[in-house]
């Protein structure tokens, strides 16, 4: 587990944390649950719930990277949340097995669980509604892998589609009526007091990064790629994947910038997509603590 540098946390954060430490270290004794300070007409209080959120990236059809990830995070509670970023789907072998895993946490695990469509299902409803050969045709993208974990077949990286199987991904009437339901109910976006939380990145327009709430077309939120979000976005944070972080700028990044293939902490975003499903691993950012977990 490792643990993001101080300048990546928000100023929130960190009034918190020091102030927390401050009063451990004169023996006050501090209760879990909330702090409070007063608001700005000195009456009543606003209280900052001592709540986490646990944001995990690309997965990619990688269970046993998630499934070590999950293993090495600390017990959950009631007041934790479960954000998972998108792209659940593809590449790795075991896509099936990873969505009906994500479609019954919530009834095994005592957190609040937010699944985000990422640009892979996104796609893939595509294919269902109108189809999109060139998204499902080449092979990097990993179709193929998804729809053999769903018939129960194995696939090798150098196999090529039957052309029953070709027909199949063309219309993408492989996924059972319960998964694309669940693929259509997956939310664009995210937000809670320690972040916003998107597949891909926030849109720019006239020089400002809009929020997601006036992003037009949401899908946007799950396909940009866009270097001047990663240099310049200054704001709430925001925890993204899609971009995996070894082409991300490391010279920003102020979490193990000497390793450009783990997670990337920039000035106000995290992106935690580090290639598991396709030789990387799977990374969960904790906030507000700034923990990191990996599956390595």
């Amino acid at each position: 587990m490792g643990l993001l540098p101080l300048e990546c946390l928000d100023p929130i954060s960190i009034h918190w944390f020091e102030l927390l430490c401050g009063l451990l270290r004169l023996g006050v004794p501090v209760m879990s649950g909330c702090l409070s300070q007063r608001n700005r007409d000195g009456v009543g209080s606003v209280a900052y719930d001592m709540t986490r959120t646990f944001a995990i990236g690309d997965i990619h059809g990688d269970t046993q990277a998630l499934f070590l990830l999950m293993s090495r995070l600390p017990t959950l509670t009631d007041d934790d949340t479960l954000v998972f970023l998108g792209d659940y789907l593809d590449r790795g072998e075991n896509s099936a097995r990873v969505v009906e895993w994500l479609m019954a946490l919530p009834n095994q695990t005592r957190a609040k669980v937010v699944c985000l469509r990422g640009n892979h299902e996104d796609a893939w409803l595509r294919v269902i509604d109108d189809g999109w050969d060139a998204f499902v045709a080449p092979r990097p993208n990993g179709c193929l892998e998804t729809l053999r974990s769903f018939t129960k077949l194995p696939c090798r990286p150098e196999d090529k589609p039957s052309h029953e199987e070709e027909a199949s991904l063309y219309r993408g009437d492989f996924f059972p009526k319960e998964v694309v339901e669940w693929m259509r109910s997956l939310l664009h976006w995210y937000e809670d007091e320690h972040a916003i939380y998107v597949h891909a990145g926030l849109m720019e327009k006239e020089g400002i990064f809009l929020h997601p709430s006036d992003t037009e077309p949401k899908v946007a939120l799950l396909w940009l790629r866009d270097e001047r979000f990663f240099r310049n976005y200054r704001g709430k944070r925001v925890v993204f994947g899609h971009t995996r972080t070894e082409f991300l700028p490391e010279e920003l990044s102020g979490y193990t910038p000497e390793d450009p293939t783990d997670l990337w902490a920039g000035p106000c975003c995290i992106g935690v997509d580090t290639g598991a499903g396709c030789g990387g691993f799977l990374s969960a950012c904790e906030l507000p603590g700034g923990h990191v977990y990996e599956s390595r």
